[in-house]
């Protein structure tokens, strides 16, 4: 790597990065700009996984781990979700920053193991009390309840994520950046993220004693289930002791339905996003009473005037293992054309994040544009709505103008005439 610029990783690296298996000495770095991208790096990773999920699962089960709508949903929600990214500079990187180098009491130095393994511990500590506030104050659970939404349980809802909720876990991070550099913080916010994709399946059951210190796929599908002993249990982002510490572990029992206990019932992200921040909106005004309205906001999603904050566990809907999720019926073929163009819009949404420093921020916006006017279509279509069709020729007409203009353009330069068609 250049002087100053983010260092290289080896494939060996960043396969161990996933499982937060990179040593303080191959992890440690002096500034902020030499922390490798672990999370763009590992994309070939997750597609890997994702497919070796799918063999695994049609060999033990002669069943694909998940359906195509609601697949395309997860990665499309999880593209939205990187949006900001392209425009902006991580909001945690940044405020982290700001603190350090205005506030910082003193400074733990950056090569020590030492100071590698308490950011491990204080990364994840801070994790676990931004989630436990995610499903416990009902403005936090509006944006952190897209991660829950999708009815299967897959390596694709690893990445079904919120638009809006780095926008609140930024200010968990920020006691550490009196003492702690940038530049471990930067590598252990990436690891703590990256861990957490693998134990979304169902096809890892149980790890043995690692299920006493670690988070696991078993202790994460209780977090992700509906049944009434699930919810808001097992927190934990790479370890599972805050749980255990604070009470709010769970072991995995009955058969887990997953999903919300008040499912959304669409496939488009932008509804997904949207949708539980309108209710409480809703719900802000039907209230009556100040103080009551602010308990609408910042009490639990549950509550309501009489009950207490976290609302009545009595009224979590019973699971009666007859639920069925929703999966409008669509033709085959329509299956097939949403997979062929979704798989369009991940070329260009790659592209895009490939070329973004040498584009002008007006065609960078277009593209930003096309790609959610692309992602909501798609939603509509596998929902079967009668106003998808006329959206998605719209779509294609103005992909073919913006195209014809060369304003889009793939990686792959012999798909030029295949997209035009």
């Amino acid at each position: 790597a250049e002087a100053g610029g983010p260092r290289d990783t080896a494939p060996g690296q960043q396969l161990r990065a996933l499982f937060y298996a990179l040593p303080p000495g191959e992890s440690s770095f002096r500034t902020v700009e030499e922390v490798p991208d672990y999370v763009e790096k590992s994309i070939p990773f997750f597609i890997a996984f994702i497919g070796l999920e799918f063999a695994v699962s049609w060999i033990q089960k002669r069943r694909l781990p998940g359906r195509i709508n609601d697949g395309i949903s997860s990665l499309s929600l999880g593209i939205l979700s990187r949006l900001p990214d392209v425009l902006f500079r991580s909001i945690e990187l940044i405020s982290y920053i700001y603190v350090w180098n205005n506030y910082r009491l003193f400074e733990l130095p950056w090569d020590s193991p030492w100071t590698w393994y308490l950011t491990l511990l204080g990364v994840d500590f801070a994790y676990y009390c931004f989630h436990r506030m995610s499903h416990e104050v009902n403005i936090l659970w509006a944006a952190h309840q897209v991660h829950h939404s999708s009815e299967d349980y897959n390596l694709f809802t690893a990445l079904r994520q919120s638009v809006v909720q780095k926008y609140t876990s930024w200010m968990f991070n920020l006691p550490m950046a009196f003492f702690i550099p940038p530049s471990v913080f930067a590598v252990h916010l990436q690891f703590n993220l990256l861990y957490q994709f693998w134990i979304h399946t169902e096809v890892i059951t149980k790890l043995g004693p690692l299920e006493w210190i670690l988070n696991t796929p078993s202790h994460h599908r209780v977090h992700h289930g509906r049944n009434p002993y699930c919810i808001d249990k097992n927190y934990g982002g790479t370890l599972i002791i805050w749980d255990r510490i604070f009470g709010t572990f769970e072991a995995e029992d009955a058969k887990v339905v997953y999903g919300l206990t008040h499912p959304v019932n669409s496939f488009d992200p932008i509804m997904l996003q949207l949708r539980p921040l309108a209710h409480i909106w809703n719900t802000f005004w039907a209230t009556p009473g100040f103080c009551n309205k602010l308990s609408v906001i910042f009490k639990g999603p549950g509550w309501g005037p009489g009950k207490p904050r976290l609302g009545l566990p009595e009224e979590i809907p019973e699971i009666t293992g007859k639920e069925v999720p929703f999966n409008p019926h669509v033709p085959a073929y329509l299956n097939c054309y949403a997979l062929v163009h979704f798989a369009v819009i991940v070329d260009l949404y790659t592209e895009l994040l490939a070329s973004v420093t040498i584009l002008s921020q007006g065609t960078v916006l277009l593209r930003i544009g096309f790609i959610i006017l692309s992602l909501v279509s798609f939603g509509l279509l596998m929902e079967n709505k009668s106003k998808a069709a006329i959206l998605e020729i719209i779509r294609c007409l103005v992909f073919i103008g913006v195209y014809k203009l060369g304003d889009f353009r793939s990686q792959f330069s012999f798909l030029g005439y295949a997209y035009e068609v």
